[in-house]
């Protein structure tokens, strides 16, 4: 019997069973089939795999015979090949940072937000990181320039004055970083981007840095206009 697939098989299934465990913190005496019905709730190739991922660990127990340790069975080169790309999304994932930068139009916080409407206008650009010196101190968008010349007009102030006078800092809110954006590092993967977006319908972009924390330059913005070509990305990953 030719166990080659078989011996490729148990270590990608091995090495997709140590990554779950460690990922999510599940306990040593856990079946596999719990969890990967446990982490299809937190990962979406597990989530997508689910019901593969609970036949192949059928298929392991028919493999290996459970007293003596010996193959039994030989799995096909589908399974085989099916099992090892699963195990390079969840152990080796396409990151952000193989993704091409767009060009990204920052401003500074202090300037006035006729300044910053003009910007908006001229480059085309909606999302602007707000920048406190080399410090990102926030994100700013039409939406939110919009919603505060609005409450000002209500006031009775003249947009003019209001626009003129008002600083881009002061319209800012820390809620729209925790809402409205999400911010990720190079190193996170691409289907991290496509969960957040599944997960938050508010979700205006990823906002990427070198690392994804907080105040770090950003290098690059994720929005739904992107999801199509990020999804290619995933399904040709090999």
């Amino acid at each position: 019997m030719d166990t080659a697939n078989a011996k490729n098989f148990l270590e990608s299934y091995n090495r997709i069973d140590a990554q779950l465990r460690e990922m999510y913190g599940f306990k040593p005496s856990q079946s596999f089939t719990d969890v990967v019905r446990r982490s299809a709730e937190k990962n979406s190739v597990v989530r997508k795999y689910e019901t593969e991922l609970a036949d192949y660990a059928r298929l392991r127990n028919a493999i290996v015979h459970q007293s003596t340790g010996e193959f039994i069975a030989v799995p096909c080169d589908g399974a085989v090949r099916k099992l090892a790309r699963i195990e390079r999304l969840l152990c080796a994932p396409p990151t952000l940072g193989s993704l091409p930068e767009k060009k990204i139009v920052s401003i500074d916080a202090q300037l006035s937000l006729r300044q910053a409407v003009l910007l908006v206008s001229r480059t085309g650009h909606s999302n602007l990181p707000v920048y406190g010196g080399k410090r990102m101190v926030g994100i700013l968008n039409s939406r939110r320039i919009v919603r505060a010349l609005g409450a000002a007009l209500a006031r009775g102030e003249s947009a003019d004055a209001f626009l003129s006078h008002t600083a881009v800092e002061d319209i800012l809110e820390d809620r729209d970083l925790l809402v409205y954006y999400r911010c990720m590092g190079k190193e996170d993967s691409l289907l991290d981007v496509l969960s957040a977006f599944e997960n938050n319908k508010k979700l205006i972009a990823v906002a990427v840095s070198e690392r994804g924390r907080p105040g770090e330059r950003i290098v690059n913005f994720i929005t739904e206009a992107d999801l199509m070509r990020i999804s290619r990305a995933v399904e040709d990953y090999e």
